[in-house]
């Protein structure tokens, strides 16, 4: 039982197809079904039922398929983590972006100013998903919690309203939510983290919003905001600040209305050298972020 054995049967196994397994691994599938029966004659065990031209994995088979995904996802932490005893950070850090991904391309243009090497490849996800991706590093907003992880807060943000400038509150320093309870939201959509903190602030306020307007994305948001065509919740921070002088961003009193940005990392997985660095750089980005908006605002004296 060799490497590429266990390799060429976790394809045919997930696959459960012997042409698509071959036309993967680039190898005739009479050389791929040989390999098979070698393994189960090795095993002593059938490891796919078959019927005809199809196959499936039986009982056998799929408890060996969990024991080589863990040997073969153990040996490959190994390689990595052998490589990054060079104390160089390199390689590729998978990011699963659940909020602030606004800042996110600032955020890896001035990590990869210092670590040039360094590659990133980017998730994104609704919430209601059955099965959460692999990752190196999440970046959400509470109270998301994927089973399995820890988790640091890195910001803690005010939700802003939003409202273009020839609206009937737009004059006003500060709002009540309830006095929006009859206008007509632009909000992301169902299963977005934003959209289910707003709408439970809404709910919170004592009614449901109306909304008219669902998007994909934050710059959709925005845009349909600064063309008047309805309300919406803007992050203080994450969202980029100021949207241009036809929105006016109007402080909640009531209810409280914040979100808390963290960072979050499987605790059973081996994180790369390049990872660990990446992870502590959003650490100390947020904390400027949050110093540097402690800075701009205003100094309310004391009566």
């Amino acid at each position: 039982m060799d490497l590429l054995s266990l390799r060429y049967f976790q394809t045919v196994a997930k696959l459960e197809n012997m042409t698509r397994a071959a036309e993967i691994l680039q190898i005739s599938q009479p050389a791929i079904s040989k390999m098979i029966k070698n393994l189960e004659g090795e095993l002593n065990v059938k490891l796919f039922d078959r019927t005809g031209k199809y196959i499936r994995l039986n009982e056998y088979g799929k408890r060996f398929l969990v024991k080589v995904d863990s040997a073969l996802q153990t040996l490959e932490e190994g390689k990595t983590e052998l490589l990054d005893l060079s104390e160089r950070p390199t390689g590729t850090v998978v990011i699963f972006i659940q909020a602030g991904s606004y800042l996110l391309p600032d955020m890896i243009t001035l990590f990869r100013q210092k670590y040039p090497e360094a590659q990133f490849k980017l998730l994104q996800q609704d919430q209601e998903i059955s099965r959460y991706p692999a990752f190196d590093l999440c970046i959400s907003s509470t109270p998301l919690k994927i089973p399995g992880t820890a988790s640091t807060p890195v910001l803690t943000e005010e939700i802003l309203l939003a409202v273009p400038n020839e609206h009937r509150l737009a004059t006003r320093k500060s709002v009540r939510l309830i006095e929006l309870a009859e206008d007509g939201f632009i909000s992301l959509k169902i299963g977005k983290q934003l959209r289910e903190t707003t709408d439970s602030l809404c709910h919170a306020a004592g009614f449901a919003p109306r909304i008219i307007y669902e998007c994909d994305e934050p710059s959709m948001v925005r845009s349909l905001v600064r063309s008047g065509l309805g309300v919406s919740f803007i992050p203080a921070v994450t969202w980029g600040g100021s949207q241009g002088s036809s929105v006016v961003l109007l402080p909640i009193e009531e209810p409280i209305s914040t979100r808390t940005i963290e960072i979050s990392w499987y605790t059973n997985r081996y994180m790369t050298n390049v990872a660990k660095k990446f992870k502590a750089f959003v650490e100390d980005y947020y904390k400027q972020l949050k110093e540097d908006k402690i800075k701009k605002e205003p100094i309310n004296p004391k009566a």
